[in-house]
């Protein structure tokens, strides 16, 4: 078998499990494992600074070191003023007519045969509300105004169906990696129930689609999801990415009965920083293989796609694979 069949063997949770390994060594050996699209620089990736004005007239900032493209929301910059007038703020803007050649290159020089192709769509729902008003306000607001939210909810989510349809259209991905947080590291930003009242009906429509045109869908949320494990089984998410070990992965891997692979387990806060050593950084790995890859329905590997700490990936690639390997044989004698 090669490394995308060992993968999808994984992805269904095949017995006896056939390969424990870094989750993306069946994916391009590229930044984030996708190949970046035009409308992600188009929306977000293109812009760099202190305080950058994006399509949405949101302001957000990208510097050296930091994580990701970070939303920097206040009073007095925030787009969405009153959100039960969010229809007078927000100006949803146009997709321009945009080169898709360079990604089209990239796919084609990949051999499809032995790899996986994903391709990314950054900001979902609750992130890119998040973006348009401060954090805190759309806290309440899922609380005081939750229909205007679920409204908000409703139009961004068919923005989001006509980049979908361009990135299937286009690219014909393997894999969709849909990208937003829905918690803190240790407890989710909202209850269960308002997740399936205000997020899950418009997920809905937007998975059952990427499933009908025949697309895996990898939801990154390197967060604590405990509570919807099952809600995002219903949703069709084939994979969760960026599964903390700051949730009872054990459990969950209950609750979902094998039907959605784990990416993830490793504590980044541990392996993660400039002074940890080789040894701390492959015990960690060890521990989360130990720890959840029996059973299978989990592949190890950060959570965040990339550390920050550049130095630190290969040696948990390293790790992964070579231990993995090592607990695989184990579990076949």
């Amino acid at each position: 078998m090669n490394l995308k069949q060992t993968f999808m063997s994984a992805l269904r949770n095949e017995k006896p499990i056939k390969w424990m390994g870094y989750g993306f060594e069946a994916f391009p050996k590229i930044k984030f494992h996708c190949v970046m699209d035009p409308i992600s620089v188009w929306d977000i990736l293109q812009f760099t600074g202190e305080a950058a004005i994006d399509n949405w007239g949101g302001t957000i900032r990208f510097l050296p070191g930091d994580p990701g493209w970070i939303p920097i929301v206040n009073d007095e910059n925030k787009v969405i003023k009153d959100i039960t007038k969010w229809r007078d703020y927000v100006k949803f803007p146009e997709i321009p007519d945009l080169d898709w050649s360079e990604a089209k290159k990239t796919i084609e020089g990949i051999d499809r045969e032995t790899t996986m192709v994903m391709v990314p769509s950054f900001r979902g729902l609750f992130e890119r509300a998040h973006c348009l008003m401060p954090f805190e306000e759309v806290l309440i607001s899922l609380y005081e105004e939750p229909e205007a939210m679920y409204e908000f909810f409703g139009a961004y989510a068919e923005w989001k169906l006509k980049v979908f349809e361009l990135l299937i259209d286009n690219l014909k991905p393997d894999i969709l990696h849909s990208h937003d947080d829905w918690g803190s590291k240790t407890a989710l930003f909202f209850s269960p129930q308002k997740f399936r009242e205000l997020l899950k009906p418009h997920y809905a429509r937007l998975y059952d689609y990427v499933k009908k045109r025949g697309v895996l869908i990898q939801h990154h949320s390197d967060c604590y999801i405990q509570g919807i494990e099952t809600d995002m089984v219903d949703l069709g998410i084939d994979m969760w990415q960026g599964a903390l070990p700051s949730n009872d992965l054990l459990e969950i891997k209950k609750n979902t009965q094998g039907k959605m692979l784990l990416m993830g387990g490793i504590d980044q806060g541990i392996i993660d920083r400039a002074e940890a050593t080789e040894e701390e950084i492959r015990a960690e790995v060890r521990r989360a293989i130990d720890t959840y890859a029996p059973g299978g329905a989990f592949l190890p590997c950060v959570g965040s796609l990339e550390c920050i700490n550049e130095w630190v990936t290969p040696i948990v690639i390293d790790e992964c694979n070579r231990y993995g390997a090592e607990w695989l044989k184990k579990q076949q004698q």
